[in-house]
């Protein structure tokens, strides 16, 4: 008998070449086959992929999947936030990604009108009621720019109070970690699903990079193991299916309600993980 499987819900970037979109239309259509809730797309600094996150929305919309831009606020006005919520109404998106963002480097002006993506989530429910599904972020291992642990709960609480639906965490490779923040929103009165973000092992220097540059945790045995494995490819792809795949297991087993998978704009690792999942 097969197991049951956690439903799943995929994030893409945009491409940056006609070449790129041509082979992120391929790699939907390979991971729609996984039957993912809906799917959705990045937004770069200040918003500098806006157009890019928005054709890559509508492709995924006009393949028949739910798709969410993630929308983030820093360097945001009332009327800008205002105008790009019409626009999402108009294109028929129902689910949004709201963050606070980043300013693009060397932006030298203010952060606007919003300082915290909890502010974001308050306009969005003021100006719009429950026409939007919001999901937020969470960080199990506390935001890279949070004081402590207990202010980043603080921030996540303010989302929610704010009005989120749902939330979706940060990549993590550690269960407990989540299973910990999981238990302490919920001692804080938070009742929201929280996703556990998952991202799996395609290579080594682009995932510790990554890791480094977000404040996510890679357990020393695991990051010790990917740079012993050098340049091995195969080595470190049929590691990581072994890793990402056991940490997916722990998280069903512990109750999570779904995976979302950042899947970097590839899809075999991903399939390969859910056929483990489902076997």
């Amino acid at each position: 008998m097969s197991k049951t499987v956690l439903p799943i819900s995929l994030e893409f970037f945009p491409p940056k070449t006609p070449e790129g979109v041509i082979k992120l239309a391929a790699v939907r259509q390979q991971l729609y086959a996984l039957k993912p809730q809906f799917c959705s797309v990045t937004y770069g600094a200040g918003g500098s992929t806006q157009q890019g996150t928005m054709e890559a929305v509508h492709a995924i919309m006009s393949e028949g999947i739910e798709a969410a831009p993630h929308f983030s606020c820093i360097g945001a006005s009332r009327s800008s936030i205002r105008a790009q919520l019409a626009s999402f109404k108009d294109a028929g998106i129902r689910r949004v990604v709201a963050l606070r963002g980043d300013l693009p480097s060397g932006f030298g002006g203010s952060g606007g009108e919003f300082g915290h993506a909890s502010d974001l989530v308050a306009f969005v429910r003021a100006e719009t009621g429950d026409h939007f599904h919001i999901e937020v972020a969470a960080y199990p291992e506390m935001h890279p720019q949070s004081r402590s642990p207990q202010a980043d709960l603080r921030a996540y609480m303010a989302k929610v109070e704010a009005g989120a639906t749902s939330a979706i965490t940060q990549m993590i490779f550690n269960a407990d970690a989540y299973f910990r923040f999981v238990d302490e929103t919920l001692a804080m009165g938070a009742t929201i699903p929280i996703v556990p973000g998952v991202m799996p092992i395609i290579n080594s220097s682009g995932i510790i990079r990554f890791a480094d540059a977000c404040g996510a945790d890679i357990p020393r045995w695991i990051r010790l193991r990917l740079q012993a494995f050098g340049d091995d490819t195969a080595s470190i792809r049929a590691f990581g299916l072994d890793v990402v795949s056991r940490l997916c297991e722990q998280l069903s087993s512990g109750g999570a309600p779904g995976l979302h998978f950042y899947t970097m704009n590839q899809s075999v690792a991903t399939v390969e993980l859910m056929r483990r999942l489902s076997a």
